[in-house]
């Protein structure tokens, strides 16, 4: 296997997470694999606000200190009261300009993007210890054992908050469709009766269909092939303090190698509302196999 260039990073000028920055109707960039840079849109702190820059805010159980919606519920970080109240009113105002910023980026996406959490990780990403499926140094497509997609996109949008100039290290590696092409032939049919069982008791929070089963599939086997791992197609991308970058989490290989202070706001979007559906890995792995994947 030779280490082949990968060059999926398109970098914009954009400095306002306002509506009137410059870039606008971007979807299919983003909907054919691309990492949407923008190197001069930081998440400006107050100056209250970068005490949290600090991993002792996290309460050690979790890696990610997070808001969830829609209850607005902060998990994962430990403090005194006011102290918790002002973390996730930074966390907040994340999601709110995030929000804006995607709408503004994507306005095929109005009335469709659905808000899912917001997370600040304090945590250094070196020398955090994990199994080899949770190591996100390794890269991978995100699919999830216990939280079935069912063909919903997952839209990142992520921003290097560090503020002693420590970039957010990446590697991104082959398009969707070759890395399928690569695992496919390996990958079996889930087990008949094995979705209801796994859902019934407990272990997945509703049925977990057969795309759900191949994107598990494919986040595994590229995960534990150290040789792909090493040698396999693949770019470092640094992005520095001060950086935004958006992408499809599910459809771009990535790994974070390194790095502290980051922001990121999850949104989900059905498959039929994007403005390219066959781009989609569903509708990749569906042409792929020749079949529907339900």
């Amino acid at each position: 296997m030779t280490n082949q260039p990968v060059d999926i990073v398109r970098e914009f000028p954009d400095t306002s997470w306002a509506d009137d920055g410059p870039t606008r109707g971007v979807e299919a960039v983003v909907e054919d694999g691309q990492v949407l840079s923008f190197p001069r849109l930081p998440f400006v702190l107050s100056h209250d606000e970068r005490r949290f820059l600090d991993e002792s805010w996290a309460d050690g159980k979790s890696k990610n200190i997070s808001v969830r919606w829609p209850t607005g519920e902060l998990r994962g970080a430990s403090g005194s009261a006011a102290d918790l109240e002002a973390l996730k009113a930074m966390v907040v105002r994340y999601a709110d300009q995030s929000e804006a910023f995607a709408l503004r980026l994507f306005p095929h996406y109005r009335g469709k993007l659905r808000r899912g959490n917001t997370s600040f990780r304090p945590t250094n990403v070196a020398g955090r210890e994990s199994s080899w499926r949770k190591d996100d140094t390794r890269l991978h497509i995100d699919a999830f054992p216990s939280n079935p997609m069912h063909g919903m996109r997952l839209l990142r949008v992520f921003c290097n908050v560090n503020e002693e100039g420590k970039p957010r290290e990446w590697r991104v590696g082959e398009p969707f469709a070759a890395h399928a092409r690569r695992y496919l032939p390996s990958i079996t049919r889930p087990i008949p009766g094995s979705a209801w069982l796994i859902k019934s008791i407990g272990i997945t929070k509703r049925r977990r269909t057969e795309y759900d089963h191949v994107m598990l599939q494919l986040h595994d086997h590229a995960k534990a092939d150290l040789e792909f791992q090493k040698d396999g197609p693949q770019a470092r991308v640094d992005f520095a303090p001060g950086t935004t970058w958006v992408v499809y989490s599910d459809q771009v290989l990535h790994a974070a190698m390194g790095g502290q202070h980051m922001m990121e706001q999850t949104f989900y979007l059905d498959v039929e509302d994007l403005m390219r559906p066959e781009t989609s890995p569903l509708r990749t792995l569906e042409r792929l196999l020749h079949r529907p994947l339900r």
